[in-house]
């Protein structure tokens, strides 16, 4: 039996967050959520993930702090950026500090799960 991969979703609207926990959930995916920047890092750290998803514009904390902290402490960590505010100056920006791919919101199911497969593919 193939083992189940683990995902660290973190994202400050807590619908898109329960969208993004249910969908990968119902695909057979492990998946722990937070509304915060903080605590996400805080789970990486607790137990590194097969794929963290992250939001680019957050409070305090924004996706791109959180690329910067986890590309530099797991640098094999595939990371997964969405947000509603993608600027081709923002994408390219996360893929430079290390975004393994991008989405933009907002983003449906399919295409969560399309990213989601290809990212941890890789």
């Amino acid at each position: 039996m193939k083992p189940v991969a683990q995902i660290v979703a973190v994202d400050d609207d807590q619908q898109v967050l329960n969208f993004l926990k249910n969908t990968l959930e119902s695909k057979g995916y492990e998946v722990r959520a937070t509304t915060s920047p903080k605590s996400a890092l805080a789970m990486v750290e607790q137990k590194v993930p097969d794929l963290l998803i992250t939001d680019l514009n957050m409070p305090n904390t924004d996706g791109f702090e959180v690329l910067r902290t986890q590309r530099s402490r797991f640098p094999g960590l595939r990371i997964l950026v969405i947000s509603g505010h993608m600027h081709s100056d923002l994408l390219e920006a996360a893929s430079l500090l290390g975004a393994t791919a991008t989405l933009e919101k907002p983003v449906s199911g399919e295409a969560l799960l399309t990213a989601v497969r290809d990212v941890i593919g890789k």
